[in-house]
C-alpha cells in the first residue's frame, strides 16, 4: 500500500472533488483538452515534469525508476495514446511519458 502524506492527500482529494464539480455532465475527448505545461501552478505543487527521465529516481516518494504517467493509476484514456486525461489534473492532457508527484501504481 503506497503511503501518503496526509496533507498530500487532502490536495488531492480537493482537486478531484474539483473536477467532479466543475464538469459534472460532459466528457471531454483527449484532443479536445489543452495540455499541461511544465509552469502551470499546479503542475509545479506537484512536480509534474513531461519527461519521466529527467527526474532522480532517488527524490520520488516511492523510488522507482519505471514510474510514469502511462502507467500511473491516475491516468485516463487509452493506452498508447502520447496525451492522456489526469484526474489530479482536471481539464488538462498530461505526456505519458511525464510523471509528477502523486504517482501511484494501477492496481
Amino acid at each position: 500500500m503506497s503511503k501518503i502524506a496526509r496533507r498530500t492527500f487532502i490536495q488531492l482529494s480537493a482537486v478531484a472533488a474539483a473536477g467532479v464539480v466543475v464538469a459534472p455532465g460532459r466528457k471531454a475527448a483527449a484532443q479536445d483538452l489543452p495540455q499541461l505545461t511544465e509552469d502551470d501552478p499546479m503542475a509545479q505543487a506537484m512536480k509534474y515534469v513531461h519527461d519521466a527521465s529527467k527526474v532522480d529516481p532517488a527524490t520520488r516518494a516511492n523510488p522507482a525508476e519505471v514510474q510514469n504517467c502511462a502507467n500511473c493509476a491516475l491516468v485516463q484514456g487509452a493506452d498508447g495514446d502520447a496525451w492522456r486525461p489526469c484526474q489530479i489534473f482536471p481539464g488538462k492532457v498530461v505526456n505519458a511519458a511525464g510523471w509528477c508527484s502523486v504517482w501511484a501504481p494501477k492496481a
